[in-house]
C-alpha cells in the first residue's frame, strides 16, 4: 500500500509539528528535572580515566517517567561487600529542549575553559546529554547518574529522532565535588558519600610531669609468669610491704582474645624501697572476676620510684609519649696543670666515674683560654711632655715599680730624674709580657704621695689568640675513666685551665648496669591526662631525669572554609570540607566544631592537629567517625570486629605464647 500522500514524509514542517506535539506531552505529563553535567578536573593521559571531577551546574528540564521497575526494592542486591543498590529509572527528554536550552551554555562554558587555556577543566560532547552527568529525581529526593543515552527511539519517524531517552541507576558518590547552588541538592550531598565526620577541640594546654629518685631495693619491673582468664574487670594488684622502707605499688592491664580477657601487663606506679633481691616481694593479683594471673617482681637500686603530673594538659585524647631521660651514673671529675708559657701540660683524675663504654670514651672538653696582648713596645709620656712629677729621687735607675693596668708582668723602665725631683725621661728596659689589653704605665716610686705619680701611654705588639687544649679520654673495662691523654696544650692559658668529662648517653653502656626506665600515660575524654605508670622503672639513675611528654597539644585559631583542604599532623590525611557545624551547646562533650569532609586519602587519628590549606585555622581533632554514611545491610564493620576478638595482634605471640 503507498504511503499517505497528504504527508510528505521528512519535511521539516512536519518534523518541527511532531518535535512541537512531542514537548507538549513532555510540560503536560512530564515532571520537572535537574540536569547536572559532569566537569572534568582531571584525567589519566594514558589510559583516559577520569580521576576527579566535579558539578558546579544545573538545569531545570522536564522529562517523562517512562520506566522505574527498576526503582523497586527487589532491585537491591546483597552482596558479599554489603547492600548494592540498583535503583534505576527511564527518563525522556525532548532533544529540541535540551538543544536549545542547555547545550549553548555547555559550549559556552567549554569556550571559556579553551580561551583560558586550562586543560584539565572540560565539558566534552556538549551536543547531546552525556554517560556520567547526574539528574535529580525530585520526587524521590534521589540523584541518578546517566548510564546510557537512547538517541535513536523512536527510529527516524519522518526521517528524524526528537527525544533522548536516558537509562538512569542510582548516584553512587565517588569523592565528586558537587556545589550546584541548589539548596535542595548541596543539602542533601552534605550527608552523602563516604564523608568523615571530625569533631574538633578548639583548646589545648601542654601537660607536663616529674620524676623521683630512689636508691636501694625498689621493684624495676613486673613480668607475668600467667596470664588468667574470665576477666571481667580490671584486678587489683597487690604487692607485699618491705621490712624496712616503702610499699610499691602496682596497676594491671587486661586485654580481650576470643572473648576471653586476660592480663596484659602490670605497670608500676610506685617503685617504693628498701625491697632485697634475696627476699624479693610477693605479687597478688585478686578480683576482676578471673582467675590464675601470677607474677614476679624485679627488685634493682638507683631506679625511677614514682612519676608525678605536674599539668595534666588538655587536648590529649590519644595517649601521648613518654620519655624519660635515660641514666648516666656518676660521670668523671679532673683538673688541669698548665705550664707559665700557658699551656696544658697534664690531666688528673680526680673522679673516674662509672658505666662508660671503654668503645666509646667520652669526650674531654677544655675551658676556652683568654686572647692577650704580648708586650710594651714604647711609651709617650701623658700630656706629650716631661718632665712629669714630683717627690722623686735624682739620677738615673732601673725600676720595675710600674703598674700597667690588672694583667702582664715583667714590665722595667730605666728612669731619668732631675735635681727637682722630676722625671725627664724614661726608656723600657725589659717588654715583660702577657698583657690582655694596652693600658697607662705609672711610676709609683714618689716620695710625696698622690702627685708624685707619672703616667705614660703604651704601645704593644700584636695580638695573641688562645687556642683551646685537647686531650682524649681512656676507659677500663670496668668502664671508670683511668686518664685523660693531652693531644694539644692549647694557648692562653696563663691563669688556668678547667677540664670537662662529658657524661651523656651515648659514652654509657646499657644492659650492664644501665637501663633506662618507660612509661605511659593514660587520658580521659576531656583530653587530660589522669595517670602515669611505668613499664620499667630503670637501672642506674643517680640523679633526677627530666620526663617529656611528647604529643599533641595546641590552642585552636582560625576559621576553616568550605572546599578547603585540611590535613592532619599526625596521619598525614588530607579531605576537603564539605560543611562545618558551629555548635551552640558547648561542653566539654560538645566541642564548638564539627567538620563534615570527603575525598579522604587515608585515616584520620584523634589527638592530632587538623590545618586548613587556605584559612590556616589549626584545631585539635578531639574524635571521628568514618561511618557517616551507612548502609541498613553492611555489617563489615561487625565483621572485622568479631574477627579482632579471635587474634589478639597486641602480644608477640597471639596463638598464646608471650
Amino acid at each position: 500500500m503507498a504511503l499517505n500522500p497528504f504527508f510528505l514524509q521528512g519535511s521539516s514542517k512536519e518534523q518541527f509539528l511532531i518535535q512541537d506535539l512531542i514537548n507538549e506531552q513532555l510540560k503536560i505529563y512530564g515532571i520537572d528535572v535537574y540536569y547536572l553535567p559532569r566537569k572534568f578536573l582531571k584525567t589519566d593521559d594514558i589510559l583516559g580515566e577520569v580521576q576527579s571531577s566535579k558539578f558546579d551546574d544545573n538545569f531545570i528540564i522536564e522529562a517523562y517517567l517512562d520506566n522505574y521497575e527498576g526503582y523497586a526494592p527487589g532491585s537491591d542486591l546483597m552482596t558479599k561487600f554489603g547492600l548494592r543498590l540498583k535503583n534505576e529509572i527511564n527518563l525522556i527528554i525532548s532533544q529540541e529542549r535540551f538543544d536549545e536550552f542547555i547545550t549553548p551554555f555547555l559550549e559556552g562554558i567549554s569556550s571559556a575553559i579553551e580561551i583560558g587555556n586550562i586543560t584539565d577543566q572540560t565539558i566534552p560532547l556538549t551536543t547531546r546529554p552525556r554517560e556520567g552527568d547526574l539528574i535529580y529525581f525530585p520526587l524521590g529526593e534521589r540523584l541518578f547518574e546517566i548510564k546510557r543515552v537512547e538517541s535513536e527511539k523512536p527510529f527516524y519517524q519522518l526521517g528524524k529522532t526528537y527525544v533522548y531517552e536516558l537509562l538512569c541507576e542510582l548516584y553512587e558518590y565517588e569523592n565528586e565535588d558537587i556545589d550546584v547552588s541548589v539548596e535542595e541538592i548541596d543539602n542533601l550531598l552534605q550527608d552523602e558519600g563516604y564523608i568523615t565526620t571530625l569533631t574538633l577541640e578548639p583548646l589545648g594546654v601542654s601537660a607536663s610531669a616529674s620524676a623521683s629518685v630512689g636508691g636501694v631495693g625498689l621493684v624495676g619491673k613486673i613480668s607475668l609468669i600467667d596470664d588468667g582468664y574470665n576477666y571481667s574487670s580490671t584486678p587489683n594488684v597487690t604487692i607485699s610491704s618491705p621490712t624496712s622502707g616503702t610499699r610499691a605499688t602496682a596497676v594491671a592491664i587486661t586485654t580481650s582474645i576470643g572473648g576471653v580477657r586476660s592480663v596484659k601487663e602490670i605497670r608500676i606506679t610506685n617503685a617504693g624501697s628498701g625491697y632485697t633481691s634475696s627476699d624479693p616481694p610477693t605479687v597478688t593479683i585478686t578480683g576482676g572476676g578471673g582467675v590464675g594471673a601470677a607474677a614476679t617482681a624485679l627488685i634493682v637500686d638507683n631506679a625511677v620510684q614514682v612519676l608525678t603530673i605536674d599539668n595534666a594538659g588538655t587536648g590529649y585524647f590519644i595517649a601521648p609519649t613518654i620519655t624519660i631521660d635515660p641514666p648516666t651514673g656518676v660521670g668523671a671529675a679532673a683538673t688541669a696543670t698548665v705550664s707559665s708559657a700557658g699551656t696544658v701540660t697534664a690531666v688528673t683524675i680526680s673522679t673516674g666515674g662509672g658505666y662508660f663504654n671503654p668503645n666509646t670514651p667520652p669526650e674531654v672538653t677544655f675551658s676556652t683560654p683568654l686572647d692577650r696582648i704580648d708586650g710594651v713596645t714604647g711609651i709617650i709620656p701623658a700630656g706629650g711632655n716631661l718632665p712629669q712629677g714630683t717627690g722623686f729621687t735624682s739620677g738615673v735607675y732601673n725600676t720595675t715599680n710600674v703598674s700597667v693596668g690588672s694583667t702582664g708582668t715583667g714590665l722595667t723602665l730605666d728612669v731619668s730624674v732631675n735635681e727637682s725631683g722630676n722625671v725627664t725621661a724614661a726608656t723600657i728596659a725589659d717588654p715583660g709580657q702577657y698583657y690582655e689589653s694596652a693600658d697607662t704605665v705609672r711610676i709609683t716610686n714618689g716620695l710625696s704621695g698622690i702627685g708624685s705619680t707619672v703616667s705614660f701611654y703604651v704601645t704593644t705588639t700584636s695580638d695573641i689568640d688562645g687556642e683551646v687544649a685537647t686531650g682524649i679520654a681512656s676507659v677500663s673495662s670496668e668502664g671508670i675513666v683511668t686518664s685523660i691523654s693531652i693531644t694539644y696544650g692549647g694557648v692562653g692559658y696563663y691563669t688556668g685551665a678547667t677540664v670537662s668529662i662529658a657524661n651523656t648517653e651515648g659514652n654509657k653502656v646499657y644492659g650492664t648496669g644501665l637501663i633506662r626506665a618507660t612509661a605511659v600515660a593514660t587520658v580521659n575524654s576531656s583530653g587530660n591526662i589522669t595517670s602515669l605508670s611505668m613499664t620499667n622503672a630503670g637501672l642506674g639513675y643517680t640523679s633526677i631525669p627530666s620526663v617529656s611528654i611528647t604529643g599533641i597539644s595546641t590552642t585552636g585559631i582560625g576559621t576553616y572554609q568550605i572546599g578547603e583542604t585540611i590535613t592532619g599532623s599526625l596521619s598525614g590525611t588530607t579531605a576537603e570540607i564539605k560543611n562545618i557545624k558551629f555548635r551552640t551547646d558547648i561542653s566539654v562533650d560538645n566541642p564548638p566544631i564539627e567538620l563534615y569532609v570527603g575525598i579522604n586519602d587515608g585515616q584520620f587519628s584523634a589527638g592530632e592537629v587538623i590545618t586548613g590549606s587556605d584559612s590556616l585555622a589549626t584545631y585539635i581533632l578531639k574524635s571521628y567517625d568514618n561511618n557517616s554514611y551507612e548502609e541498613s545491610y553492611d555489617h563489615n564493620e561487625e565483621f572485622e570486629t568479631e574477627a579482632d576478638l579471635i587474634l589478639d595482634f597486641t602480644e608477640t605471640n597471639p596463638f598464646g605464647e608471650y
